[in-house]
């Protein structure tokens, strides 16, 4: 399927596990309530029906048993002083009721001679010879035809109101009430069943971020206790693994102190000075990589606490030193953003994340400009740009690798051994934010630092 289709045809479907159960569970409900409340409406439509029946039996019998025992020549008298109305008219006459109306069809024909024959008129000689139910609620009047012993017929019309079924006046307030009160108790315990996948979420979003991050609570539900004794042993192997990696590296780092030490030593024996400049600075150069391994070890097992700080001051304090360790750049160095802004963080560690970021910047750039975007949507946004050649783009995540620098557009020599940027992006990672780069539309590189507000 073209996902642009599938994207158009599930475009109003809820992304939110817990809103997609709420919205199933919701419409099966209104769904059943719908069903129960059709079959209540059928029995109230029977119900309805049954009293009509019985009240209108009960009123034509009456008037049926007024007649017969009346005197033939006294009827039409005692029926023109009966109380009528447009809801009631009798009449007599000698044939059978040919109202322009077809018979009522047969299940209420039966249940209105049941309930006319369970009426007693006074005795067999006065029962009716024939009955005639013509119309029906449908037609808002029925007509009763009763033929008399003495052979003439009795015309009843009475008026007849359709089944309401849902004409009540605390219908609508209860429906609306029920569902209200099924909608929140729905609501609620979805939220309940799902918290636990946010919380899985939240935990595994930590974990990329920081490899040393809580383990989550092992309670709640059987499955819930489970995957999460399942996560925390997934995060300890982790764990264990980029440990392993990190104190291998920092003893090989560690190890080949001594023998950089005795090689420099012995360089300084070599008799061709040019030989041995070469030697010593290539033993620079690896004793340059040895320390930046060891520092990166130590960053990866850091414990410092958290506390506030104020990052502008930070800031600022990171620029004044990079001005005194490269007087030529501090021109080229300038800070734009609030005069205070109190974050939780890792003082030292930040500082040397920030630090790292600026360096490459005046190192590779030439200058350093840092920007502090206020809160928004409970991030900070640092900004550190330079004026430089900018990095190529296949280089952009790559330079993020240890040991990785984008040769070709920087240069090496006056560059250190490609753990400054992987060390900042641990560092902020592990504070709950992200580095990103991007070459500047006007020329020069872009460091995009994240941070919780």
């Amino acid at each position: 399927m073209n996902p642009s289709t599938a994207h158009t045809k599930f475009r109003f479907w809820p992304r939110s596990l817990a809103t997609r159960t709420a919205m199933v569970v919701l419409v099966g409900l209104i769904l059943v309530q719908i069903a129960g409340l059709t079959i209540h409406a059928l029995d109230r439509i029977d119900i309805q029906r049954l009293a009509l029946a019985r009240d209108m039996a009960v009123r034509v019998a009456g008037i049926y048993r007024t007649v017969v025992m009346t005197p033939p020549p006294s009827r039409d008298a005692v029926l023109s002083e009966m109380r009528r109305g447009p809801v009631l008219e009798a009449t007599l006459g000698p044939n059978r009721p040919s109202e322009d109306m077809p018979e009522m069809p047969v299940p209420l024909q039966r249940l209105f001679r049941v309930n006319l024959s369970l009426v007693p008129v006074g005795g067999a000689q006065y029962r009716w010879k024939e009955v005639v139910v013509l119309g029906g609620p449908a037609w808002h009047r029925i007509v009763f035809g009763l033929h008399l012993p003495e052979g003439d017929w009795l015309e009843v019309t009475m008026a007849a109101e359709p089944p309401r079924p849902w004409h009540s006046p605390t219908f609508l307030l209860a429906f609306v009430l029920m569902t209200i009160v099924a909608a929140g108790l729905t609501v609620w315990a979805v939220r309940r069943l799902v918290a636990p996948v946010q919380t899985l979420a939240a935990a595994a979003e930590a974990l990329g971020r920081d490899v040393n991050a809580p383990p989550l609570p092992e309670d709640g539900p059987l499955e819930v206790a489970t995957a999460a004794a399942a996560f925390n042993t997934m995060a300890a192997r982790i764990r264990r693994f980029v440990q392993d990696r990190t104190e291998l590296l920092t003893a090989i780092g560690h190890d080949l102190r001594t023998p950089i030490t005795r090689l420099k030593l012995r360089a300084e024996f070599v008799e061709d000075d040019e030989q041995r400049g070469k030697m010593l600075a290539d033993l620079e150069e690896l004793e340059a990589m040895v320390s930046a391994t060891l520092a990166f070890g130590r960053d990866a097992r850091n414990t410092e606490s958290v506390s506030p700080i104020d990052l502008a001051e930070l800031l600022r304090t990171v620029l004044d030193e990079a001005g005194d360790a490269r007087p030529d750049a501090v021109d080229r160095l300038s800070y734009d953003g609030p005069a205070h802004l109190t974050i939780q963080a890792r003082s030292l560690s930040l500082k040397r994340a920030l630090a790292n970021l600026v360096s490459n910047a005046v190192t590779y750039g030439g200058s350093a400009h840092i920007r502090l975007v206020p809160p928004s949507d409970g991030m900070i946004t640092i900004l550190v740009e330079d004026d430089g050649p900018g990095i190529r783009p296949q280089d952009l995540d790559r330079v993020f690798e240890p040991f990785q620098r984008g040769e070709s557009s920087r240069n090496r020599e006056t560059g250190g051994v490609g753990l400054g940027l992987p060390i900042a992006r641990n560092i902020v990672r592990a504070h709950g934010g992200d580095v990103a780069l991007a070459n500047r539309a006007s020329g020069g590189a872009r460091a995009t630092v994240t941070l919780p507000a």
